[in-house]
Parts: C-alpha cells; sequence; structure tokens
C-alpha cells in the first residue's frame, strides 16, 4: 500500500503542475498609435462658351448670350475669387477678331447680379465688367459640389464690320 500512496502522491503532484502549467498567460503590452490626414484647400474650374450667334450690323440691336464658369472646391474653403482675362484680342477692349478680314467686333463679359450660383445677368448696358482685376468673390462652399456662375456676354449694336466668322478666346481663373 506504500507503494500505491507513493505511486497516487507522484501522479497528484504531476498533474498539479500540468494544470498550473496550462493556467500560465502570455505577457501583454499596449501603444497607441496616432492616425493623422491633412485637407487642404483645392479647386476645379471649368467653363462653357459665350455664343453670341449671329449679328446684324445693319439693322439688329444689341445681342447677349451667357456662357458659364463652372467650379468645385474643398468644403469651406475661404477668399476664393474668379477672374477672367482680358482675352487674345485685347486692344482698349475685349475684341471679337474676324477669321477673314482684320475688322473686330467689341465686346463685354459681365458678372452676374450676385455671387449665388445661377444668379441671372444684369441688363444690356450694366453691371460689373469681369476682368482679372474686377473678380467675382464667390462664399465658401457647404460641400465640394460644382457651383455654376452665368457668364454675362453684351455685343453692342451698330458695329461696323464685314460678313465673317469672329472668335476670341478668354481664360477664366479660380484663386483659392
Amino acid at each position: 500500500m506504500n507503494a500505491n500512496i507513493k505511486l497516487l502522491s507522484k501522479l497528484l503532484t504531476t498533474a498539479a503542475l500540468l494544470v498550473s502549467a496550462g493556467m500560465a498567460q502570455a505577457g501583454t503590452a499596449t501603444a497607441t498609435l496616432n492616425v493623422t490626414a491633412t485637407v487642404s484647400t483645392n479647386c476645379t474650374i471649368s467653363a462653357t462658351p459665350v455664343a453670341f450667334g449671329a449679328y446684324d450690323p445693319v439693322s439688329g440691336g444689341n445681342v447677349t448670350a451667357s456662357g458659364t464658369v463652372v467650379v468645385a472646391c474643398t468644403k469651406a474653403a475661404t477668399g476664393l475669387t474668379v477672374g477672367l482675362n482680358n482675352g487674345a484680342n485685347y486692344t482698349t477692349t475685349r475684341n471679337l477678331n474676324g477669321a477673314a478680314s482684320s475688322d473686330k467686333l467689341a465686346y463685354a463679359l459681365m458678372q452676374p447680379t450676385s455671387a449665388t450660383p445661377s444668379a441671372a445677368c444684369p441688363l444690356f448696358g450694366a453691371g460689373t465688367a469681369w476682368t482679372t482685376a474686377a473678380t467675382l468673390a464667390l462664399t465658401s462652399p457647404t460641400g465640394k459640389a460644382a457651383r455654376t456662375y452665368n457668364v454675362c456676354g453684351q455685343l453692342a449694336s451698330g458695329q461696323d464690320v464685314s460678313v465673317d466668322s469672329y472668335t476670341d478666346t478668354v481664360t477664366a481663373t479660380i484663386t483659392f
């Protein structure tokens, strides 16, 4: 019986060692990982043409037409302005140059009646000319969605020009 007790004692000791070994846990440690991003002001700009269509220098009246400038900027961007340069044919005024003749048709590009997207064009002869110096100040956008602004073209009647096709190229610039 003494041998049985010794054997039982060894078995119990071995079992206790195995149980305590299974209860041992691995050590742990933690660290924090900061994650950051920076959003900068960014804008895009595109434009649609101002197409006056047919012009009658003999008996026609003033002609108006509108194109658009479309801008999309980072939400909450501030200090946004859009300017239009004088065009490729500027002398003392913007001009549409004839393709075959040396004639020029003087025209104006005016700002809309407000800086609200899709605001109406002013009446002929009224409003603020739209240039690089006289820019349209935009409100801070509430989202990144594109906003459309009218470019208001005015072509005065009675200009003495030849039969021809007339064009100019104007660059729209957004400053942000």
